[in-house]
């Protein structure tokens, strides 16, 4: 067992993996932040049109 996982670490493609993993999640994060903000932002937008047109 002891073998195999130090196999598994040393294998460049198990580390490839991580790195695209990490890479998703920062992409991820990134989208998630920006569209929360675009949303908010948005949401001002409309508030403030709608009570002008009231």
């Amino acid at each position: 067992m002891a073998h195999l996982l130090r196999k598994l670490w040393s294998h460049e493609e198990g580390q490839d993996i991580a790195e695209y993993a990490v890479m998703l999640a920062v992409i991820l994060v990134l989208v998630v932040g920006t569209i929360r903000l675009i949303g908010s932002n948005a949401n001002n937008v409309f508030s403030a049109a709608a009570s002008s047109i009231q």
